[in-house]
């Protein structure tokens, strides 16, 4: 598990990943220009009752309201107010009313004016699931869009495409029984109804469903349709389920922590996320309205369970390698990893916002400009913890020191206690705590003792300057034999040597090391050592120099006094025979 096999099983895991996030996320991509977004169908919500109202008149003047077309029952005097007064009927489930709006003067065969309730009704159904009107683009005029390329007495509300052909959604300029003149769908729409409805309608176990439950609709879905929804979701676990849980109890088999986090992932978000995949592919089997569709190419819930499935592969990954760092002796780096996937999760999270916010229809180029110039300010003011946290980051990844390490740096010396992402703990030699901003830290010289292998034993010798060379020549020869048999002084390299002449002495350079690394010990042997080093000048008749000036004053003898004068003669006789 710690190697091959944890590995090959994450891999396993991040390749049912992206197949189900990649490869399906493609399919519900795709979604018509004319498909309004989220936020269009919100706002048109919101403002859809003062916008139904006010149609019918213009503001010219304050409190000054001309109408804008014949005064009609059904408010059909201009193609805005007409197609709002349907939508207004339609809406309310008063299809008798809405088949006012309707031309049956050449109904299709079979049908009569009678059927005017239902093909209002079919017509409501067919726009809802195919058709998003907008209804600033509809004329004011009674006269209607005089450039649009279509007859006077026509205009067009919309386009829909079926059965491989486009279909126009026409009104069309017609006399009332008392020959004023007033907006309706056209006769050559409402022949069409019936051919589009066998494609666009519910199909008949919608029709079915629909007779036997109430016509209420919540987020574009009736309550048969959200019946039918659940019935979808019911099946896809069924089928689901059992495989992520057979899954999980196969890995669960090998009872490590990290087997039973993955089968919970598998059984928990992977399989909540291959159940709403799978049933997003299936949604059209409901046959949602285009509000509907707008609701769900939200993806809110499949973007929330993607989020869930990412964050818990992240936690596994933090154990996973928590695990791994420590197996290879690297516990510090395991507390920066921590900080690091927090900031890997924040990240994630952010990103599921921004793609949520750019499904609903708001501009993530805004947003993320907005948050580029906030971004700068708590940049700037908060650069010094970022160069803590910089340096925080060096410390775990080059680790100059750990925790429990005995250091030197400028001018202090402590062991480190604890390196967070501000600054570093040091406890020091007056046993008071330091905390030094991480940022200085990294950039001093910082002498690790904890690192060294053994310790260096060369203490500095000067002997006394009346020292006899046969006396130095013994004292050297038995330190170096003292330390050839000591057990804890390693053999090589070890040297003894007369280094030279001091100022007021005889100057011994020693260099070995002592194999410990227990300071205490250390001490102790180096103690022991420098004791018999002055036993063996003792009992060569010598002793320790003592760096003082000494003025000497005798008596001059006369030997002296001979070689005195004989040493001034012959400095005459070199001047006598210069001057020659």
């Amino acid at each position: 598990m710690q190697k091959l096999p944890g590995r090959f099983k994450l891999i396993i895991l991040l390749s049912i990943f992206f197949l189900t996030v990649i490869f399906p996320t493609q399919s519900f991509s795709q979604v018509e220009p004319s498909t309004p977004k989220l936020k269009d169908v919100l706002t048109e919500s919101e403002n859809d009752e003062p916008h139904l109202q006010s149609t019918s008149t213009v503001n010219v003047e304050p409190k000054k309201l001309i109408k804008a077309g014949p005064n009609d029952e059904y408010d059909r005097g201009v193609p805005r107010n007409s197609v709002a007064g349907y939508f207004k009927a339609a809406k309310s489930g008063d299809y008798k009313r809405a088949a006012n709006y309707l031309d049956l003067r050449n109904l299709p065969r079979g049908y009569s004016r009678k059927d005017g309730t239902e093909l209002s009704r079919q017509l409501k159904v067919v726009l809802d699931r195919s058709l998003w009107v907008e209804m600033d683009l509809l004329s004011k005029k009674q006269q209607g869009h005089s450039n649009d390329g279509l007859p006077s007495y026509r205009d067009l509300v919309g386009q829909i495409n079926a059965n491989g052909k486009t279909y126009d959604i026409l009104l069309q300029h017609v006399p009332r029984k008392d020959g004023i003149f007033i907006w309706k769908f056209s006769s050559k729409t409402v022949r069409e109804i019936p051919e589009l409805y066998k494609t666009l309608g519910y199909g008949p176990i919608g029709e079915s469903l629909s007779q036997y439950l109430p016509e209420y609709d919540f987020m574009g879905l009736y309550i048969w349709q959200w019946v039918f929804l659940i019935l979808i979701i019911l099946a896809v676990a069924v089928v689901t389920m059992p495989l992520t849980r057979l899954t999980g109890w196969l890995i669960r088999r090998r009872k490590t922590e990290l087997n039973l986090m993955m089968a919970d992932i598998i059984s928990g978000p992977l399989n909540i996320v291959l159940i709403l995949i799978i049933t997003r592919q299936n949604f059209d089997l409901v046959h949602p309205s285009l509000t509907a569709q707008v609701f769900f190419q939200g993806r809110t819930t499949i973007i929330i369970a993607f989020l869930w499935l990412l964050i818990s592969i992240v936690n596994l990954f933090h154990k996973f390698y928590s695990q791994k760092l420590i197996s290879r002796n690297q516990e510090h780096t395991v507390v920066l990893l921590g900080p690091a996937l927090t900031t890997l999760k924040i990240i994630i999270i952010f990103l599921g916002l921004l793609v949520w916010l750019d499904n609903i229809g708001f501009s993530v180029t805004t947003v993320l400009a907005g948050l580029g110039i906030g971004g700068i300010a708590i940049a700037l003011a908060t650069q010094k913890s970022i160069e803590n946290f910089i340096g925080a980051i060096t410390l775990y990844l080059a680790a100059p020191v750990k925790v429990g390490d005995f250091c030197k740096f400028a001018d202090k010396m402590g062991e480190i206690e604890e390196i967070g992402l501000r600054g570093t703990k040091i406890r020091t030699l007056e046993n008071t705590v330091l905390i030094v901003p991480n940022a200085e830290f990294v950039s001093m010289q910082i002498e690790n003792f904890a690192e060294r292998e053994k310790f260096r034993f060369s203490p500095g010798i000067r002997l006394h300057s009346k020292t006899t060379p046969k006396q130095l020549r013994c004292i050297l020869s038995n330190i170096k034999e003292s330390l050839n048999v000591h057990n804890k002084v390693l053999e090589s390299p070890l040297r003894v040597n007369f280094s030279g002449f001091g100022e007021h002495s005889l100057d011994i350079e020693i260099h070995c090391y002592i194999d410990t690394l227990d300071l205490h010990e250390y001490k102790n042997i180096s103690e022991d050592l420098n004791l018999h080093i002055m036993d063996i000048i003792q009992s060569a008749g010598t002793r320790i120099a003592i760096p003082t000036s000494i003025e000497y004053r005798e008596q001059e003898t006369e030997s002296s006094l001979e070689l005195k004068q004989q040493a001034e003669q012959q400095v005459k006789k070199f001047r006598k025979a210069q001057e020659e």
